[in-house]
Protein backbone atom coordinates (compact mmCIF):
# COMPACT_ATOMS: atom_id res chain seq x y z
CA UNK A 1 0.00 0.00 0.00
CA UNK A 2 3.17 2.69 1.01
CA UNK A 3 4.65 1.69 -2.18
CA UNK A 4 1.77 2.14 -4.61
CA UNK A 5 0.79 5.56 -2.94
CA UNK A 6 4.93 6.24 -3.72
CA UNK A 7 4.21 5.45 -7.24
CA UNK A 8 1.51 7.35 -7.75
CA UNK A 9 2.67 10.48 -6.11
CA UNK A 10 6.08 10.21 -8.29
CA UNK A 11 4.62 9.37 -11.38
CA UNK A 12 2.22 12.76 -10.93
CA UNK A 13 5.21 14.57 -9.86
CA UNK A 14 7.02 13.91 -12.80
CA UNK A 15 4.28 14.88 -15.09
CA UNK A 16 4.17 18.09 -13.16
CA UNK A 17 7.53 18.58 -12.65
CA UNK A 18 9.20 17.46 -16.45
CA UNK A 19 7.32 18.19 -19.01
CA UNK A 20 8.89 18.78 -22.34
CA UNK A 21 9.70 21.71 -24.27
CA UNK A 22 10.38 25.00 -23.16
CA UNK A 23 9.18 24.21 -19.81
CA UNK A 24 11.39 21.21 -19.69
CA UNK A 25 13.63 20.71 -16.61
CA UNK A 26 17.32 18.49 -16.80
CA UNK A 27 18.39 16.15 -13.98
CA UNK A 28 22.01 15.44 -13.63
CA UNK A 29 23.06 12.55 -12.03
CA UNK A 30 26.73 12.35 -10.05
CA UNK A 31 28.80 9.25 -9.04
CA UNK A 32 32.06 8.71 -8.02
CA UNK A 33 33.00 5.06 -8.20
CA UNK A 34 31.42 1.59 -8.85
CA UNK A 35 33.09 -1.04 -6.96
CA UNK A 36 33.16 -4.86 -7.96
CA UNK A 37 31.46 -5.72 -4.88
CA UNK A 38 30.11 -3.84 -1.64
CA UNK A 39 32.40 -2.29 0.78
CA UNK A 40 32.09 -2.53 4.34
CA UNK A 41 33.83 0.06 5.15
CA UNK A 42 32.65 2.50 2.52
CA UNK A 43 28.78 1.46 2.72
CA UNK A 44 28.40 4.84 0.61
CA UNK A 45 29.73 3.76 -2.54
CA UNK A 46 27.42 1.26 -4.99
CA UNK A 47 28.69 -2.01 -6.20
CA UNK A 48 27.80 -2.94 -9.69
CA UNK A 49 24.81 -4.82 -8.54
CA UNK A 50 23.22 -1.86 -7.04
CA UNK A 51 24.38 0.86 -9.74
CA UNK A 52 22.88 -1.56 -12.36
CA UNK A 53 19.38 -1.66 -10.60
CA UNK A 54 19.52 2.21 -10.03
CA UNK A 55 20.66 2.24 -13.90
CA UNK A 56 17.64 -0.16 -14.91
CA UNK A 57 15.53 2.79 -12.78
CA UNK A 58 16.89 5.26 -13.95
CA UNK A 59 16.38 4.35 -18.04
CA UNK A 60 12.37 3.29 -16.95
CA UNK A 61 11.83 6.88 -15.67
CA UNK A 62 14.04 9.40 -17.85
CA UNK A 63 14.99 10.03 -21.25
CA UNK A 64 18.93 9.87 -20.96
CA UNK A 65 20.83 12.08 -22.76
CA UNK A 66 24.32 12.55 -23.68
CA UNK A 67 25.56 16.02 -21.41
CA UNK A 68 26.70 18.33 -24.15
CA UNK A 69 23.07 17.29 -26.13
CA UNK A 70 20.88 17.85 -23.19
CA UNK A 71 22.32 21.57 -22.31
CA UNK A 72 21.87 22.57 -25.97
CA UNK A 73 18.72 21.45 -26.13
CA UNK A 74 17.90 22.52 -22.75
CA UNK A 75 18.87 26.29 -23.95
CA UNK A 76 17.06 25.66 -27.35
CA UNK A 77 14.17 24.90 -25.22
CA UNK A 78 14.12 21.20 -26.89
CA UNK A 79 14.30 19.03 -24.28
CA UNK A 80 11.92 15.77 -24.02
CA UNK A 81 10.08 15.16 -21.17
CA UNK A 82 11.95 13.74 -18.21
CA UNK A 83 15.35 14.38 -19.29
CA UNK A 84 18.10 13.35 -17.60
CA UNK A 85 22.32 13.34 -18.29
CA UNK A 86 24.03 10.70 -16.04
CA UNK A 87 28.10 12.29 -14.51
CA UNK A 88 31.04 10.73 -13.03
CA UNK A 89 33.74 12.78 -11.57
CA UNK A 90 37.50 11.61 -11.29
CA UNK A 91 38.15 9.21 -13.20
CA UNK A 92 38.49 5.95 -11.62
CA UNK A 93 39.19 2.22 -13.05
CA UNK A 94 36.15 0.92 -11.88
CA UNK A 95 34.36 3.54 -14.17
CA UNK A 96 34.97 1.65 -17.39
CA UNK A 97 35.36 -1.74 -15.62
CA UNK A 98 32.54 -1.89 -13.86
CA UNK A 99 30.66 1.24 -14.88
CA UNK A 100 30.93 1.27 -18.70
CA UNK A 101 29.55 -2.14 -19.34
CA UNK A 102 26.26 -1.57 -17.19
CA UNK A 103 24.87 1.41 -18.96
CA UNK A 104 25.80 -0.05 -22.18
CA UNK A 105 23.81 -2.89 -21.33
CA UNK A 106 20.80 -0.50 -20.42
CA UNK A 107 21.66 1.45 -23.64
CA UNK A 108 22.65 4.97 -21.64
CA UNK A 109 25.19 6.86 -21.81
CA UNK A 110 27.58 9.21 -19.44
CA UNK A 111 30.12 12.04 -19.15
CA UNK A 112 33.01 11.21 -17.03
CA UNK A 113 34.75 14.13 -15.73
CA UNK A 114 38.85 13.48 -15.73
CA UNK A 115 41.31 15.00 -13.42
CA UNK A 116 44.47 14.33 -15.29
CA UNK A 117 47.01 14.17 -12.64
CA UNK A 118 45.90 11.03 -11.29
CA UNK A 119 46.06 8.78 -14.47
CA UNK A 120 48.79 6.32 -14.71
CA UNK A 121 49.29 5.20 -11.17
CA UNK A 122 47.90 8.39 -9.13
CA UNK A 123 46.11 8.12 -5.88
CA UNK A 124 43.64 10.70 -4.36
CA UNK A 125 44.39 12.38 -1.30
CA UNK A 126 40.91 10.81 -0.19
CA UNK A 127 41.81 7.28 -1.05
CA UNK A 128 44.64 7.31 0.71
CA UNK A 129 43.06 8.03 3.47
CA UNK A 130 40.68 5.53 3.07
CA UNK A 131 43.09 2.71 2.05
CA UNK A 132 45.30 3.46 5.01
CA UNK A 133 42.90 2.76 7.49
CA UNK A 134 41.62 -0.51 5.91
CA UNK A 135 45.52 -1.70 6.27
CA UNK A 136 46.52 -0.30 9.32
CA UNK A 137 46.76 -3.17 11.90
CA UNK A 138 46.96 -0.98 14.89
CA UNK A 139 43.53 -0.45 17.08
CA UNK A 140 44.58 2.93 17.58
CA UNK A 141 45.94 5.27 15.64
CA UNK A 142 47.77 8.12 17.26
CA UNK A 143 47.96 11.18 14.32
CA UNK A 144 48.66 14.26 16.95
CA UNK A 145 52.26 14.68 15.80
CA UNK A 146 50.32 15.25 12.38
CA UNK A 147 47.57 17.99 14.08
CA UNK A 148 44.64 14.68 13.29
CA UNK A 149 43.85 13.94 16.91
CA UNK A 150 43.71 10.28 17.95
CA UNK A 151 41.34 7.51 16.30
CA UNK A 152 39.85 4.31 17.51
CA UNK A 153 40.42 1.87 14.93
CA UNK A 154 39.07 -1.56 16.86
CA UNK A 155 35.45 -2.14 14.99
CA UNK A 156 34.33 -1.57 11.94
CA UNK A 157 32.17 1.19 13.06
CA UNK A 158 35.45 3.03 14.15
CA UNK A 159 37.67 2.26 11.21
CA UNK A 160 34.68 4.41 9.30
CA UNK A 161 34.56 6.90 11.88
CA UNK A 162 38.24 7.45 11.25
CA UNK A 163 37.94 7.63 7.75
CA UNK A 164 35.21 10.24 8.16
CA UNK A 165 37.08 12.31 10.45
CA UNK A 166 40.27 12.32 9.03
CA UNK A 167 38.41 13.52 5.73
CA UNK A 168 36.86 15.96 7.06
CA UNK A 169 39.72 17.44 8.83
CA UNK A 170 42.18 17.26 5.86
CA UNK A 171 39.46 18.23 2.81
CA UNK A 172 39.91 22.28 3.14
CA UNK A 173 43.58 22.54 4.25
CA UNK A 174 46.26 23.64 1.89
CA UNK A 175 46.44 21.82 -1.32
CA UNK A 176 50.48 21.04 -0.27
CA UNK A 177 49.73 20.78 3.33
CA UNK A 178 46.96 18.26 2.76
CA UNK A 179 49.07 15.98 0.59
CA UNK A 180 52.03 16.46 3.53
CA UNK A 181 49.69 15.26 5.97
CA UNK A 182 48.06 12.19 3.83
CA UNK A 183 51.74 10.96 2.80
CA UNK A 184 52.84 11.46 6.53
CA UNK A 185 49.68 8.90 7.20
CA UNK A 186 50.59 6.32 4.91
CA UNK A 187 52.95 5.15 6.81
CA UNK A 188 50.65 3.84 8.95
CA UNK A 189 49.75 1.44 6.81
CA UNK A 190 52.23 -1.14 6.50
CA UNK A 191 52.39 -1.92 3.69
CA UNK A 192 51.97 -0.32 0.03
CA UNK A 193 49.00 1.24 -1.09
CA UNK A 194 47.27 0.26 -3.98
CA UNK A 195 48.19 1.99 -6.82
CA UNK A 196 45.62 1.04 -9.91
CA UNK A 197 42.69 2.75 -8.11
CA UNK A 198 42.34 5.14 -11.04
CA UNK A 199 42.03 4.61 -15.15
CA UNK A 200 45.17 4.33 -17.23
CA UNK A 201 45.51 7.04 -20.31
CA UNK A 202 44.66 3.34 -22.19
CA UNK A 203 41.10 3.26 -20.16
CA UNK A 204 40.51 6.72 -20.50
CA UNK A 205 40.55 5.79 -24.40
CA UNK A 206 38.54 2.55 -23.73
CA UNK A 207 36.14 4.74 -22.40
CA UNK A 208 35.70 7.22 -25.13
CA UNK A 209 35.47 4.54 -27.83
CA UNK A 210 33.51 2.69 -25.54
CA UNK A 211 30.57 5.44 -26.51
CA UNK A 212 31.37 7.64 -23.29
CA UNK A 213 31.63 11.36 -23.26
CA UNK A 214 34.93 13.08 -21.48
CA UNK A 215 35.01 16.58 -19.48
CA UNK A 216 37.59 18.21 -17.66
CA UNK A 217 37.86 17.95 -13.86
CA UNK A 218 41.31 20.15 -13.18
CA UNK A 219 44.85 18.35 -13.22
CA UNK A 220 45.34 17.82 -9.19
CA UNK A 221 41.49 18.59 -8.17
CA UNK A 222 42.49 21.56 -5.98
CA UNK A 223 39.52 23.34 -4.16
CA UNK A 224 39.86 26.18 -6.79
CA UNK A 225 38.43 28.94 -4.42
CA UNK A 226 41.28 28.04 -2.17
CA UNK A 227 44.57 28.41 -4.46
CA UNK A 228 45.41 31.92 -6.65
CA UNK A 229 43.74 32.72 -9.47
CA UNK A 230 46.27 32.18 -11.70
CA UNK A 231 46.85 28.74 -10.23
CA UNK A 232 43.05 28.09 -10.85
CA UNK A 233 43.26 29.06 -14.33
CA UNK A 234 46.36 26.82 -15.02
CA UNK A 235 44.57 24.25 -13.33
CA UNK A 236 41.54 24.52 -15.51
CA UNK A 237 43.20 24.78 -18.96
CA UNK A 238 46.12 21.96 -18.20
CA UNK A 239 43.25 19.59 -17.56
CA UNK A 240 41.54 20.70 -20.39
CA UNK A 241 44.54 20.36 -22.90
CA UNK A 242 45.82 17.32 -21.82
CA UNK A 243 42.64 15.43 -21.78
CA UNK A 244 42.54 16.74 -25.92
CA UNK A 245 46.03 15.69 -26.57
CA UNK A 246 45.12 12.46 -25.15
CA UNK A 247 41.84 12.03 -27.09
CA UNK A 248 42.79 14.25 -30.10
CA UNK A 249 39.37 15.42 -29.47
CA UNK A 250 37.86 18.91 -27.99
CA UNK A 251 36.90 18.91 -24.17
CA UNK A 252 33.76 21.19 -23.91
CA UNK A 253 32.18 20.88 -20.73
CA UNK A 254 33.86 20.80 -16.63
CA UNK A 255 33.27 19.72 -13.13
CA UNK A 256 33.91 21.89 -10.49
CA UNK A 257 36.14 20.08 -8.15
CA UNK A 258 34.21 19.70 -4.93
CA UNK A 259 31.58 21.56 -6.71
CA UNK A 260 29.51 23.17 -3.73
CA UNK A 261 28.78 27.08 -5.19
CA UNK A 262 30.31 29.62 -3.38
CA UNK A 263 32.79 27.67 -1.13
CA UNK A 264 34.65 25.82 -3.35
CA UNK A 265 34.39 27.70 -6.88
CA UNK A 266 33.16 31.62 -6.99
CA UNK A 267 32.07 34.00 -10.50
CA UNK A 268 35.84 34.57 -11.29
CA UNK A 269 36.02 30.67 -11.80
CA UNK A 270 32.71 31.00 -13.63
CA UNK A 271 34.17 33.10 -16.14
CA UNK A 272 37.50 32.21 -16.25
CA UNK A 273 35.09 28.40 -18.04
CA UNK A 274 33.29 30.87 -19.98
CA UNK A 275 36.82 32.69 -21.41
CA UNK A 276 38.25 28.95 -21.96
CA UNK A 277 36.32 27.37 -24.83
CA UNK A 278 33.88 25.60 -22.60
CA UNK A 279 30.26 25.40 -23.26
CA UNK A 280 28.91 24.11 -19.39
CA UNK A 281 29.97 23.18 -16.08
CA UNK A 282 28.51 21.37 -13.31
CA UNK A 283 28.31 21.84 -9.72
CA UNK A 284 27.36 19.35 -6.86
CA UNK A 285 24.54 22.08 -5.37
CA UNK A 286 21.50 19.56 -5.49
CA UNK A 287 18.59 20.60 -7.74
CA UNK A 288 17.27 20.51 -11.56
CA UNK A 289 17.96 22.92 -14.56
CA UNK A 290 15.51 24.69 -17.00
CA UNK A 291 16.58 26.79 -20.01
CA UNK A 292 16.90 29.94 -17.42
CA UNK A 293 19.69 28.38 -15.93
CA UNK A 294 23.11 28.99 -15.63
CA UNK A 295 24.73 26.60 -18.00
CA UNK A 296 28.31 27.06 -16.43
CA UNK A 297 26.72 25.88 -12.79
CA UNK A 298 24.74 23.47 -13.72
CA UNK A 299 23.08 21.73 -10.40
CA UNK A 300 23.25 17.35 -9.68
CA UNK A 301 22.35 15.11 -7.55
CA UNK A 302 22.25 11.41 -6.56
CA UNK A 303 19.63 9.75 -5.47
CA UNK A 304 20.41 6.62 -2.48
CA UNK A 305 17.25 5.23 -1.28
CA UNK A 306 17.50 1.11 -2.12
CA UNK A 307 14.13 0.84 -3.23
CA UNK A 308 12.85 1.21 -6.43
CA UNK A 309 9.49 3.70 -5.17
CA UNK A 310 11.97 5.93 -3.09
CA UNK A 311 14.69 6.51 -5.50
CA UNK A 312 12.48 7.88 -7.69
CA UNK A 313 10.32 9.58 -5.32
CA UNK A 314 13.62 10.96 -4.59
CA UNK A 315 14.37 11.60 -8.21
CA UNK A 316 11.23 13.75 -8.27
CA UNK A 317 11.51 15.74 -5.02
CA UNK A 318 14.91 16.91 -7.04
CA UNK A 319 12.85 18.15 -9.56
CA UNK A 320 11.62 20.58 -7.53
CA UNK A 321 15.27 22.24 -6.41
CA UNK A 322 16.94 24.95 -8.70
CA UNK A 323 20.36 24.49 -7.84
CA UNK A 324 22.20 26.81 -5.78
CA UNK A 325 24.61 29.07 -7.83
CA UNK A 326 27.14 32.27 -7.02
CA UNK A 327 25.35 34.35 -8.34
CA UNK A 328 22.00 33.36 -5.37
CA UNK A 329 24.71 33.52 -2.98
CA UNK A 330 25.62 37.39 -3.63
CA UNK A 331 28.05 37.23 -6.33
CA UNK A 332 27.66 39.13 -9.85
CA UNK A 333 25.74 36.88 -12.19
CA UNK A 334 27.73 36.36 -15.02
CA UNK A 335 27.06 37.15 -17.83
Amino acid sequence: MIDATINAATNAAMRLLSPGGRNARLTILIYHRVLARPDELQPDLPDAAAFDRQMQWVADTFNVLPLDVAVRRMNEGGLPHRAAAITFDDGYADNLTQAMPILQRRGLTSTFFISTGYLDGGRMWNDTISETIRRCRQDRLDLTELGLGVHALATLDDRRAAIQALQRATKYLPQAQRQQAVDALAHHAGEPLPRDLMMTTAQLRALRDGGMQIGGHTVTHPILARIPPAQARAEILDGKAQVEALLQQPVTLFAYPNGVPGRDFGPEHVAMLRDSGFDAAVTTAAGSADRHADRFQLPRFTPWDKTRQRFRLRLAMNLRERGRTVAALGASPAA
